[in-house]
């Protein structure tokens, strides 16, 4: 009997190590597609200005991207924002970005380099306008900005493109009635701290993270962008229609709305890329950014509202082949 047990001992041994073996590969068939292997190479991510959205949301995604495809590198380009985003994706400079449908579409309208190869892959979320000033700002409105010190945004960004729209359709010439101050949410909320500007214009996710650190420092509010203004701004042609009337929610900025919404416009981001990117790449990103939504989410508020059900609608691009095929896998 002495003998006997250390063979049957043996033989369950290899018998549990084959289920474990069976198990561990029924787990991979499920999570991997086909049972395919992960993309591998490198490709280029362009995101955005420090302390933005866009750059946190990138260095998330990245992070995911690695444990999905750890074959694949994953390389981070700051930008000005979603003008130099499209910019860069149209003529190869990178991969896949971030960008708001307004600076999407004006750059096709444009007719500018590279524009017919932009695809969709996910919408993602919204960006709202943010107009900031001190708490004891004599503005109140847009209209009051005249011959005052703003910031508009860096030049290639979609704050640019968003905040001289919104001038103009407040009877302001950016170039002429206001002294027109080039910072971003990396520079803006010091400078306005320090006296150098009277107010400052931003689009990004709620919250932004730049935005929450001022209000820690310094009292500021938020002037309204009313729905008169957004009508008026609406007639500025195509590229506007992705405007749309909204409210900064009173939780956004707890401390500084205390308890009060703000009227504003938001515009949807969108991650994009182009034709000739893989679509199998593209596929398993399209599945990563669906997938990290709440671990994404648990750090950038915005990314909470990333949803299968709407991230098909990438307006104004098609979806890129990959994407596609990713959805037609998720429907019953």
């Amino acid at each position: 009997m002495s003998k006997v047990f250390p063979r049957i001992g043996r033989r369950r041994a290899l018998q549990g190590t084959a289920v474990g073996v069976v198990a561990l590969g029924l787990l991979l068939w499920w999570l991997l597609p086909l049972g395919e292997k992960p993309p591998s190479g490198t490709i280029v991510f362009s995101t955005g200005t420090p302390r933005g959205v866009y750059q946190e949301y990138g260095e998330r995604l990245r992070t995911e991207m690695g444990r999905d495809m750890p074959g694949l590198k994953v390389k981070l380009l700051n930008s000005a924002g979603s003008q130099e985003n499209v910019a860069r994706v149209a003529t190869g400079q990178a991969d896949f970005t971030i960008a708001a449908a307004d600076a999407v579409a004006t750059y096709e309208l444009r007719h500018a380099e590279g524009a017919g190869r932009l695809r969709g892959v996910a919408r993602l979320y919204d960006d709202y306008v943010h107009l900031i000033v001190p708490r004891d700002s004599d503005i109140r409105s847009v209209a009051d900005l005249r011959h005052k010190r703003v910031a508009t945004g860096l030049p290639d960004s979609g704050v640019r493109l968003i905040a001289e729209r919104v001038l103009r359709a407040a009877g302001i010439d950016p170039r002429e009635d206001i002294t027109a101050e080039a910072d971003g949410i990396d520079t803006g909320p010091a400078r306005l701290q320090q006296g150098k500007i009277d107010a400052f214009f931003w689009s990004g996710g709620l919250p932004t993270r730049g935005l929450v650190s001022l209000a820690k420092q310094r009292a500021f509010r938020f002037v309204p962008i009313d729905d008169a203004l957004i009508t008026r701004l609406h007639g500025q042609g195509e590229a506007a229609r992705y405007y749309r009337a909204t409210n900064i929610p009173e939780s956004a900025y707890s401390d500084v709305q205390q308890g009060t919404p703000v009227p504003t416009i938001a515009v949807s981001n969108v991650l994009i890329t182009r034709t000739d990117v893989d679509p199998r790449l593209t596929e398993w990103v399209t599945r990563t950014v669906i997938d990290s939504r709440d671990g994404i989410g648990r750090h950038v508020h915005s990314a909470q509202l990333v949803d299968l059900r709407t991230a098909i609608y990438t307006d104004p691009l098609p979806l890129q082949e990959g994407a596609r095929r990713y959805y037609r896998s998720m429907k019953p």
